[in-house]
């Protein structure tokens, strides 16, 4: 069976070559590669080309996003799987072979099958992968109620989905700012039979600015699609069972992402609140990091706040540019350790 694997680019020039030779390097044999360059200013394109060939097929668009991307990337596939990946991210040789024995072997093309994950930033090799209860087989309830109250996620390139599980799911939502990925799985979970967790195939999850942009942090376009994402997957869940565990994910949920929009969103932090109220609960006002709390007692919660998303950042950029200039990348006590994943946001 053929897989396709499907790639929006955009700036990602110093990345894309690595993202292509661990697709072409790939031990399943019937594979598809498609790179839809999104605009890109920075070369993207012309790297991309260079592994242009029978196997690899590279078109671009004018700049809508990855959500446009990797939708116009679907319509000219012809798989039976698909298998999503940024042009960051790279592929263990055997993750898709492992995960399309496993679907073979089960049959049915409802089930979504899902993998292992780490971070990196500039070694794929020292990547650590950690399990967390979201690798595992789980029904599509009991999938969420780990994701929704143990604020846990799975990285996109994790998936590999069958094109009739991805039909029944719909499109990527354009509109989705932020947390699109988020959305459309949690759309592809409710149209399956359930997860099958593959642990041997691996995904290389690599940290990048382009990550550090993806937070949430002061746009409010994406603190908009956050709250759409929210209240889709707390329907989602409440759709596949109404219980005391679903309640209490549910809350733990909404209380894990106040933070995000506390205090300068207060219609949505007052929109979480009345869903927390509906379902009998109540949201406590969001703490801060004991690192920046200090901020807050002089200078107030926005300043606190501020610090607090943009400082990280920061020493992340000068301990990148710091590592460029030294043998072997790395620079003690400023780099090493992943950055932030969507879930600690």
């Amino acid at each position: 069976m053929l897989v396709s694997i499907l790639i929006p680019a955009y700036n990602a020039a110093r990345w894309i070559g690595d993202t292509l030779r661990s697709a072409l390097g790939q031990t399943w044999p019937e594979v598809e590669i498609i790179v839809v360059d999104d605009g890109s200013s920075d070369g993207t394109c012309a790297a991309a080309k260079a592994f242009e060939g029978e196997r690899v097929k590279i078109v671009t668009q004018a700049n809508a996003g990855a959500a446009s991307a990797r939708n116009k990337a679907l319509s000219l596939s012809n798989g039976d799987y698909v298998q999503w990946l940024d042009a960051d991210d790279m592929l263990s040789p055997d993750k898709i072979e492992r995960q399309m024995k496993r679907a073979m072997e089960i049959g049915d093309k409802r089930v979504l099958l899902s993998s292992a994950w780490a971070t990196f930033s500039r070694r794929p090799h020292a990547a650590q992968f950690i399990p967390n209860p979201l690798w595992a087989d789980l029904s599509p309830v009991d999938w969420l109620v780990h994701k929704l109250g143990k604020n846990l996620h799975m990285q996109t390139a994790t998936w590999l989905t069958s094109r009739e599980l991805l039909e029944a799911a719909g499109l990527w939502n354009i509109e989705m700012l932020g947390d699109d990925d988020g959305e459309y799985y949690c759309r592809v979970l409710l149209a399956s039979k359930g997860v099958v967790f593959v642990p041997e195939a691996k995904v290389y999850y690599r940290m990048t600015d382009h990550h550090r942009l993806s937070a949430i942090g002061f746009s409010n376009r994406k603190k908009d699609a956050m709250l759409a994402s929210m209240r889709l997957h707390i329907a989602a869940l409440y759709s596949l069972e109404d219980s005391e565990r679903v309640r209490e994910a549910c809350l733990r949920y909404l209380q894990n992402w106040l933070g995000a929009f506390y205090p300068e969103r207060q219609d949505i932090v007052r929109a979480l609140e009345m869903m927390a109220a509906e379902m009998g609960g109540h949201l406590e006002p969001p703490l801060l990091s004991w690192k920046y709390s200090w901020i807050k007692a002089t200078l107030g919660w926005r300043a606190a706040k501020r610090a607090q998303l943009v400082l990280p950042n920061v020493r992340s950029t000068i301990g990148g540019a710091l590592a460029n200039l030294l043998p072997g990348g790395k620079v003690d006590g400023i780099i090493g350790a992943p950055e932030e994943s969507d879930s600690e946001r």
